[in-house]
């Protein structure tokens, strides 16, 4: 489990292969709106429907999307959301991805917490009143293996009931001791579903190997976790495309996996120290879009929008589609119980805290959740 050098598994699975022949069979563009009024209507949508919702004929109908995806929401959550934190433990990275503060060759403050100041993080996170974590690293095997990360999840069940991993592809033993370890699910950005803008955007480090970061997922839940939650990082190609590519990826494997939890994030570009990328720009409106269409194609997903996004906006999403919010958010290493350590990931754009975002679902007649699973 320690050895920093593991062989990327293989498992055998044609949901990669599905998926990307699916997208590049459909042309986004084609669709009118008889199409996404007929989707609108539907019970139970096909991979065509979520096609059209994503489409630029779509458009003009948001409001008739926001309208069903409301019931469908209140349908399956009521009007309850789920709210967590993320904790950095670590900035170190292998990679050298072009639109992260992470990468390898961006010079920023690295740091690693040891045991005792994640213990102490969570303490101070734990006292807010959340009971629901998740923890990220860079992606470095040396500065954080499997063990280490273990030990982090074992730390996070003493003070939480439900534990995330946000963190590099593993092989599937490797999950099987996460999820032992106290882990509940797992989350992985697939960043982009175009091969050949992966490439691009990936010039160095083990995450070039698209198929082994497409099949994370799969190995989690061969490995045991109850859930797992997909997400393209939307701006660094056709924001439509990897929508579309990432809901049919997601779909596939609730079908293969029909008892898995399954959910989407829907990030966006953020600024970085000492940068920005932004190869297309998606609008505020684009991305309730898309997370319209992703509610109505599969309406029993979870839903999480991020700290990325402004205050204003979350708020009303929650409303709408979303079914999860981060709240007192630090994303560089530490900063919730002492002075952050290293630097941050990327840029916020909704610093509110837990009570602050609390306060925010109350006046919205939402009904805030701190926890909504009980381990046995």
């Amino acid at each position: 489990m320690t050895d920093v050098c593991r062989t990327a598994e293989t498992i055998r699975s044609d949901i990669m292969e599905r998926t990307l022949s699916a997208v590049s069979d459909i042309d986004i563009n084609s669709f009118m709106g008889k199409d996404v009024k007929n989707a609108i209507g539907k019970d139970r949508l096909n991979i065509g429907d979520l096609a059209a919702l994503l489409s630029p004929a779509a458009e003009p109908h948001l409001e008739e999307m926001a309208k069903r995806a409301k019931d469908e929401k209140e349908r399956y959550f009521g009007n309850s959301v789920s709210i967590f934190t993320p904790l950095y433990v670590s900035n170190h990275c292998d990679n050298g991805c072009v639109y992260c503060g992470f990468r390898k060759d961006n010079e920023i403050r690295r740091a690693k917490l040891s045991f005792d100041e994640i213990a102490s993080e969570m303490s101070k996170i734990a006292s807010s009143g959340l009971t629901e974590i998740l923890i990220l690293t860079g992606e470095s095997r040396k500065e954080s293996d499997a063990e280490f990360i273990g030990e982090c999840v074992r730390t996070a069940s003493k003070y939480f009931r439900n534990v995330g991993v946000e963190v590099y592809p593993l092989n599937v033993d490797e999950y099987r001791h996460l999820r032992e370890c106290g882990a509940d699910y797992v989350t992985i950005f697939q960043e982009t579903y175009d091969q050949k803008r992966y490439d691009e955007l990936h010039p160095f480090g083990p995450k070039k190997v698209f198929p082994y970061r497409f099949d994370s997922q799969e190995r989690a839940l061969i490995g045991g976790m109850r859930g797992v939650a997909f997400g393209a990082l939307l701006g660094l190609g056709d924001f439509r495309k990897d929508t579309l590519a990432c809901g049919i990826h997601a779909y596939l494997v609730q079908r293969k996996y029909p008892h898995a939890e399954i959910s989407f994030s829907l990030p966006r570009l953020r600024p970085f120290i000492n940068g920005m990328y932004f190869e297309e720009t998606i609008s505020e409106r684009q991305l309730l879009q898309a997370a319209l269409a992703y509610r109505l194609f599969m309406p029993f997903a979870g839903q999480t929008i991020s700290s990325r996004e402004s205050p204003r906006f979350r708020d009303n999403i929650v409303g709408l589609s979303a079914t999860r919010i981060s709240a007192g958010v630090s994303v560089g290493i530490g900063g919730h119980s002492e002075e952050m350590k290293g630097d941050e990931q990327f840029s916020i754009s909704d610093p509110r805290t837990v009570s602050e975002i609390r306060r925010a679902l109350i006046e919205k007649g939402m009904q805030p959740v701190f926890n909504d699973y009980v381990r046995v």
